[in-house]
């Protein structure tokens, strides 16, 4: 499908109502109902796990994951400070450890946090509007954690970024305060526009200018202020020329941010949440939590990069160069996650609804749906696996579930 086909779709599968509210007064009242929502989830899943490892026993078979040992990730901010400091110490224990991508693949990778750039920056163009984005990054996520706790000896789990909870200034949350247990600052202020985003060679659609954060410039404050971009840019943001060789060589420089609430408010408040959460199917979840690419209608999944913005995290292909990345892919599976624990029985194998079910960007050029026994490849960055191996955060290699 055309992306005109499916930005008529969008129009049809999303009412007025069914966008971003910026109305506080609504914005309040979601967030009521998303607690609720939420809460009754854990509960329900909770109860599965026993009745899992009940029925199990009968059997004469043991549970792996039970209500016993499954992990809860949590909120960046519920996370009391030493536990903050763990996980930030972990992530630069990780941009100190050498590479395991050969020069040869990339020569700008100088650590292991660089090991997941090249990965996404290699597949950018397939991992995204596409059956395997879910399960692609949902994997991308833990074997990142993985790596913090088996290689830098982080005792936690990968914390996430609640979208909605600091949506009214996102620069000012525990994630981005720019003290020593945030993942670092704001950049700071320079009078500046916002980005216009451009689609990559191939695809199409067109320009889109989006609003300017209250930053822009360099992180100066919190434990990033010193942090080494080695990758990218690759593309995607009018007036940026790609680095060496493509974005994968060798390009030091600092890390900038533009953080700020107009982004934040307008993709992924409460009113944003809670309609994630009541999509009927795969379809209409996808089109409103990744959006239409390269229309003004770009979900909270572009809108939280977008609300990063700045370099790396303003370069879809080289986001995964910003710390911040990771707490708000956390967040993105987390909503997959409740999304898929309300009917668990036909969601934990929904894999190719719609446009974006296929193995190319929106089907463009079209191709066939995406598998159960696709590979997710990581690449240099960690242990490859299957989509269907990583469809229930419950079972398999995963035991794993979110406050």
């Amino acid at each position: 499908m055309k992306l005109s086909s499916i930005v008529s779709a969008f129009a049809l599968a999303t009412s007025a109502s069914a966008l971003p509210s910026l109305s506080p007064r609504a914005d309040a009242g979601d967030q009521q109902e998303v607690a609720k929502l939420t809460e009754s989830i854990r509960s329900d899943i909770l109860a599965e796990l026993d009745e899992r490892e009940e029925t199990l026993a009968k059997r004469g078979e043991k549970a792996t994951c039970t209500a016993k040992n499954v992990v809860f990730r949590r909120e960046y901010g519920s996370l009391s400070k030493a536990e903050r400091l763990d996980y930030v110490n972990a992530v630069k224990c990780l941009q100190k450890l050498p590479p395991r991508t050969p020069a040869s693949v990339a020569s700008g990778a100088k650590s292991r946090f660089d090991d997941f750039v090249v990965t996404h920056i290699q597949q950018t163009l397939d991992i995204h509007y596409s059956g395997i984005f879910p399960p692609w990054h949902r994997w991308f996520v833990y074997q990142y954690e993985k790596a913090l706790r088996e290689e830098c000896g982080y005792k936690g789990y990968q914390p996430y970024w609640d979208w909605a909870k600091w949506a009214t200034g996102p620069q000012d949350s525990p994630i981005f305060n720019g003290d020593k247990y945030s993942l670092g600052g704001n950049g700071e202020y320079i009078p500046h526009d916002g980005p216009v985003i451009v689609p990559p060679p191939g695809v199409g659609g067109g320009n889109i200018s989006l609003p300017a954060g209250v930053g822009g410039g360099f992180v100066k404050t919190g434990p990033f202020a010193d942090m080494t971009v080695n990758l990218g840019p690759v593309g995607g943001v009018e007036g940026t020329q790609p680095g060496v060789d493509g974005g994968l060589g060798y390009n030091p420089r600092g890390l900038k941010r533009d953080l700020g609430p107009a982004m934040n408010m307008r993709y992924a408040n409460y009113s944003t949440v809670l309609n994630l959460l009541l999509k009927p199917n795969l379809e209409q979840y996808r089109l409103l939590s990744e959006g239409v690419p390269y229309t003004p209608e770009i979900g909270p999944h572009g809108g939280i990069h977008y609300t990063i913005s700045g370099d790396p995290g303003g370069d879809l292909f080289t986001s995964p160069g910003d710390p911040a990345f990771w707490v708000h892919h956390g967040m993105m599976d987390r909503m997959w996650t409740f999304w898929q624990s309300l009917d668990r029985k036909n969601r934990l194998r929904a894999v190719s609804d719609g446009d974006y079910g296929h193995i190319t960007w929106a089907n463009e050029p079209p191709s066939r749906k995406a598998l159960l026994t696709d590979v997710i490849d990581m690449g240099y960055a960690g242990d490859s696996t299957t989509i269907g191996e990583v469809m229930d955060p419950l079972s398999g290699p995963f035991c794993y579930f979110y406050i």
